[in-house]
């Protein structure tokens, strides 16, 4: 049985993925900040199995209990780590802090860096160890107001490329998955921002070239695909999935 360490997947395209690796018959340790929707999503009934773990990835404390904690319940055994976890906030450049700034690139950014850090030797061991992290077309295209959120993204690009170097020659291949708008309430700030919301979104789905936002059902396959044995040759790759935002 494969055994998956979800970063960040109580909600959204997190818990979507969890029910993903689920259905392939996965053992997935889920860790979030979100108690009741984490433990609510792991006691769903189906095949495979899911364990919560509670924690506050935005700190290196955090991410070291958590990477210990799940090692634990696996009894040493990790195939798959895919981090999830992010945060976006949106206002005018002068009311930016630099706890706000620093808050985004802990957990956005600090954060996948620990982990992978953490979870390499265990990873070098499997048949076909995985790191995956969700970036964002927010590496490619920005936003007025969310500097922090595209400069953390881009910068994980940059992480996967370095971290698919090290670790390729140890059998680890390291990808990055860039959802472009999905339509959950991860964006709620970016909408909040903007002086006519309604408007703003349907001026942002007319210019998809799918007419539509995603969902974190249509970012779960590109994630299963980059954890299975199948995605051996792909390291160091960024793969967007944003019904064709990017592309015109």
């Amino acid at each position: 049985m494969t055994a998956v360490l979800v970063m960040g997947g109580a909600s959204g395209i997190g818990a979507a993925v969890v029910r993903g690796f689920r259905q392939k018959g996965a053992d997935v340790i889920l860790v979030d900040i979100d108690r009741p929707a984490g433990a609510t999503l792991c006691a769903e009934a189906g095949p495979g199995t899911a364990r919560f773990i509670e924690c506050d990835l935005g700190t290196a404390e955090g991410v070291t209990g958590a990477v210990d904690a799940a090692l634990a319940s696996t009894g040493g055994v990790l195939d798959v780590v895919f981090y999830n976890a992010g945060r976006l906030d949106a206002r005018p450049l002068a009311d930016w802090t630099v706890d706000l700034w620093d808050r985004t690139m802990a957990l956005n950014l600090r954060s996948p860096f620990l982990v992978a850090q953490r979870t390499a030797d265990v990873l070098g061991k499997s048949a076909h160890g995985r790191i995956i992290v969700t970036s964002s077309t927010g590496a490619f295209r920005s936003h007025a107001g969310m500097g922090a959120y595209h400069a953390s993204k881009a910068g994980l690009l940059g992480l996967v490329r370095a971290l698919a170097d090290e670790l390729g020659p140890r059998g680890i291949t390291v990808n990055a998955v860039c959802p472009g708008w999905i339509d959950t309430p991860f964006n709620d700030g970016f909408w909040q921002h903007q002086p006519q919301p309604d408007a703003a979104r349907e001026r942002l789905e007319s210019s998809i070239p799918l007419r539509r936002q995603g969902t974190p059902e249509d970012v779960v396959s590109a994630v299963l695909f980059l954890a299975s044995p199948e995605s051996g040759y792909i390291t160091g790759q960024s793969v967007v999935v944003d019904g064709g935002f990017t592309a015109v």
